[in-house]
């Protein structure tokens, strides 16, 4: 299970996506804190999202901590899954209505982002930290321990 996890067969030019993807999620946790009242706790607040003083530290906390394992590689396919729903809750709540209230045009400047962020993770998910990670190297070293 957990070789299935880290395995990865993926180029070594992943780790480009990787720190793309890693440090936007890591630099906008960061940000919920240094700016609370424009986008951690104020922007939860105005967005509507329910409990905003417990949903926002705790978003910002899970863009941290999964924003630096997937710039590291490590655990990289698990970081990813809560990543994925914290974009699309993102999305959701404020590309959306952009999308019904200014058309299609001013949301999909707005969303670009976001929807880059989506598909690196969705990259990520399928094929693992690639070659410059720490997910590789423990596969290997796995595998290397049960060949002998």
């Amino acid at each position: 299970m957990v070789n299935r996890l880290i395995n990865t067969t993926a180029p070594h030019a992943t780790v480009l996506i990787r720190l793309l993807v890693g440090h936007v999620f890591f630099s906008e946790g960061v940000q919920k804190f240094l700016f609370p009242d424009t986008l951690g706790v104020g922007r939860f607040t105005a967005i509507g999202i329910p409990a905003p003083h417990i949903l926002a530290p705790f978003v910002g906390v899970v863009e941290i901590t999964c924003g630096l394992l997937i710039v590291i590689g490590i655990l990289t396919r698990l970081a990813a899954i809560p990543l994925l729903v914290d974009i699309t809750v993102a999305i959701l709540t404020t590309k959306l209505p952009i999308l019904t209230n200014k058309g299609f045009w001013a949301m999909a400047h707005e969303a670009r982002t976001d929807f880059a962020m989506l598909l690196g993770l969705l990259f990520l998910l399928t094929v693992g930290a690639g070659a410059f990670s720490i997910d590789h190297w423990l596969a290997v070293r796995t595998k290397d321990n049960a060949n002998g």
